[in-house]
C-alpha cells in the first residue's frame, strides 16, 4: 500500500487583522511537532517551507490598505494548493490569519468542487461595507462565495470559488450585527455553540457530513479560536464559551472516518498570547485526529 503524503505549507501572514503575532503561527505549529506527529501515524511528510509575505510595516497603505498585498499572498497560496491537489498530496496550510483561506480554498477547488467545513467562533462573512473594523480576516468566507473586494474575489480565477450548499460552519458564537443577517440569508448550513450544546457534537458532525455527502472531497478550515480560550489561549480574538478539547477532537475523528479529507487550514494561532505553545500543541493533536489518529 502506497504511503500517503502530507505537504506542510506555511503562510505567515498578519495583514488581515490588527492584532500582531499570527505571522509566527507556522513556526509555533512546526515547533509543536506537527511533522513528527503525522509521521508516527503513517504519513510521509514534506515541508514546503513558507510562502513569501510582504513585511507589514514596509507596505504602502495609501491605496486599498493591505488588500493588494493580501491578494498577492493568496494568489501564491492558490497556486501551492492547486499544485498539491494535482500531485495527489494532502496540503496542510499553517497561518497566519484566516485571510489565507481565500487562496487555499480557492486552490483546492481549482480542479473541481469541494465541500468546506469552516470551524470558527466567527462568521468571517463580512464585506468591506458590512465590517466595522475593515479587517480582511473577517471576510474570507464571503469572498469565497463571491462577495467583497474584486482583487480578492479574483484570486486564482475569477468569481466565487464555492456554492453555499457546499459550506458548513461550526462553532459560531460571535457575530457582527449585519453579518448575522447576511449569514441567515446565505444558504450555508450553520451550527452555533447553542446547537452543539443542545444536539451534541456527534450529531452536528454527522449532519455536516450529510449536508456534504455529494462532495467527494472536503477541506477543513480550522480557526483555533473555535475552541474555548481555556483550551486554546493563544489566539488574537478569543471568545468565551467555545468548543471543549474533546468536542473538537470528536469533530475531527468523525470527519476522518468519512475518508474524504483533502486539505486543511490551521489559522489564527498567536504565540505571543499563548502559554508555553499550548495552543499550537492542541492544533497538532487535532490535525493528527483529522488525519486518522484513533484511540484504538
Amino acid at each position: 500500500m502506497q504511503q500517503k503524503i502530507v505537504r506542510i505549507i506555511g503562510i505567515p501572514i498578519d495583514l488581515g487583522q490588527s492584532q500582531r503575532g499570527v505571522d509566527m503561527g507556522p513556526g509555533a505549529v512546526r515547533y509543536a511537532g506537527l511533522a513528527a506527529r503525522l509521521k508516527r501515524i503513517g504519513y510521509r511528510v514534506q515541508d514546503a517551507g513558507n510562502i513569501m509575505v510582504p513585511v507589514r510595516d514596509a507596505i504602502d497603505r495609501s491605496d486599498r490598505g493591505f488588500i493588494p498585498a493580501i491578494a498577492q499572498v493568496c494568489n501564491a497560496a492558490y497556486l501551492a494548493a492547486s499544485q498539491a491537489v494535482t500531485e495527489g498530496v494532502i496540503p496542510i496550510f499553517l497561518g497566519g490569519d484566516h485571510s489565507i483561506a481565500i487562496g487555499t480554498v480557492g486552490g483546492v477547488t481549482a480542479s473541481g468542487p469541494c465541500g468546506l467545513i469552516w470551524v470558527d467562533a466567527h462568521g468571517d462573512y463580512n464585506t468591506l461595507e458590512s465590517s466595522s473594523s475593515g479587517n480582511v480576516h473577517g471576510m474570507p468566507l464571503a469572498t469565497l462565495l463571491g462577495e467583497g473586494a474584486p482583487e480578492l474575489i479574483s484570486v486564482g480565477r475569477s468569481g466565487a470559488k464555492l456554492s453555499a450548499e457546499n459550506v458548513v460552519v461550526i462553532g459560531l458564537r460571535d457575530l457582527d450585527g449585519e453579518e448575522r443577517e447576511r449569514l441567515k440569508k446565505s444558504g450555508m448550513l450553520l451550527f452555533t455553540m447553542r446547537d452543539i450544546d443542545e444536539q451534541g457534537m456527534g450529531q452536528v458532525a454527522r449532519a455536516a457530513l450529510k449536508q456534504l455527502e455529494h462532495c467527494e472531497k472536503i477541506h477543513i478550515s480550522l480557526d483555533v479560536d473555535a475552541l474555548d480560550p481555556h483550551e486554546a489561549p493563544g489566539v488574537g480574538t478569543p471568545v468565551p464559551g467555545g468548543l471543549s478539547y474533546r468536542e473538537a477532537q470528536l469533530l475531527m475523528e468523525i470527519i476522518a472516518d468519512s475518508r474524504r479529507l483533502c486539505s486543511l487550514d490551521i489559522v489564527e494561532i498567536n504565540p505571543i498570547l499563548d502559554q508555553r505553545n499550548r495552543t499550537a500543541e492542541v492544533a497538532v493533536e487535532l490535525a493528527a485526529s483529522l488525519l486518522g489518529k484513533s484511540i484504538l
